[in-house]
């Protein structure tokens, strides 16, 4: 298959964020996990794919990586390189799409997914083939199954309660419509009801009324802007497990004891 270019967002919103501050870095990507700078394990875990071709780091702050001993594996890399983003998620990737030196498909995710393995990706990947956009979410109750005392933000809908799993899938410059219609709404990501009335009247009444599937209400979003927009229902409850908060880091660093071959050391390269 074709090689995906994979989007790490490692900027910094506006403001402190409590992460960072708590850890005494200067940006919250570079405040450890287990002993590591977050940012080191999804660029592990996206270099070690064998679909991925090369990995950009979208960052205001290029130089604070390179600077620092345990993550300047990451700009000597061949594979990996920087690129300055914009403050807003939306508005850097409406100045990449066009890009020729981009090609289709994109992957995104974001610093904090911490727990991004190869099963995580396997499964995206698959899915999002053939879709001009996809986004990864996972129903609560498969989180809950896993992890009960874990809280999230939730979006409720007649086949479940969903949350983000920061994975996702750009196949053709016709994702350029969402992405515009995204960066009308950036502001208000954590306000479900605004987000779902940005995709008009029948899919926010759908919604309130419990009678749209997000699955349903994906794929009429897609027919809406002329594409094809796809749900990928996430299998693994970690994959909307991200390191927002430090109850969260906590819950992580006890998940990265528990896998295969996990040492409790920080490795800092692949």
């Amino acid at each position: 298959m074709t090689k995906i270019t994979a989007l790490l967002l490692a900027g910094s919103r506006p403001g402190s964020d409590p992460l960072a501050q708590a850890a005494g870095v200067p940006v919250k990507p570079l405040a450890p996990v287990a002993g590591d700078p977050m940012i080191n394990y999804p660029a592990r875990a996206l270099l070690a794919h064998p679909t991925i071709g090369q990995l950009i780091i979208l960052t205001q702050t290029p130089d604070l990586y390179a600077a620092n001993p345990a993550t300047a594996w990451l700009a000597s890399h061949p594979q990996v390189r920087f690129e300055t983003s914009d403050s807003g998620i939306a508005s850097t990737l409406l100045g990449l799409l066009d890009r020729p030196d981009l090609p289709f498909p994109l992957l995104v995710t974001t610093a904090d997914h911490v727990l991004l393995d190869t099963a995580m990706l396997d499964q995206f990947v698959a899915e999002g083939q053939g879709a001009d956009i996809a986004v990864a979410m996972v129903e609560r109750a498969t989180l809950l199954a896993r992890y009960p005392s874990s809280r999230r933000t939730w979006l409720k809908f007649r086949d479940g309660w969903w949350s983000g799993a920061n994975l996702f899938w750009f196949g053709s410059a016709k994702a350029r419509a969402v992405i515009a219609l995204w960066q009308e709404v950036e502001q208000d990501r954590k306000k479900g009801w605004k987000i779902i009335a940005s995709f008009g009247p029948l899919v926010l009444l759908g919604a309130l009324l419990r009678l749209l599937g997000l699955r349903s209400g994906i794929a009429r979003i897609g027919r809406r802007f002329g594409l094809n927009a796809r749900l990928v229902a996430m299998h693994k409850a970690e994959a909307c497990i991200d390191a927002d908060k430090v109850e969260d880091v906590t819950l992580i660093e006890e998940i990265l004891r528990g896998r295969p071959g996990a040492d409790g050391s920080a490795t800092g390269s692949i």
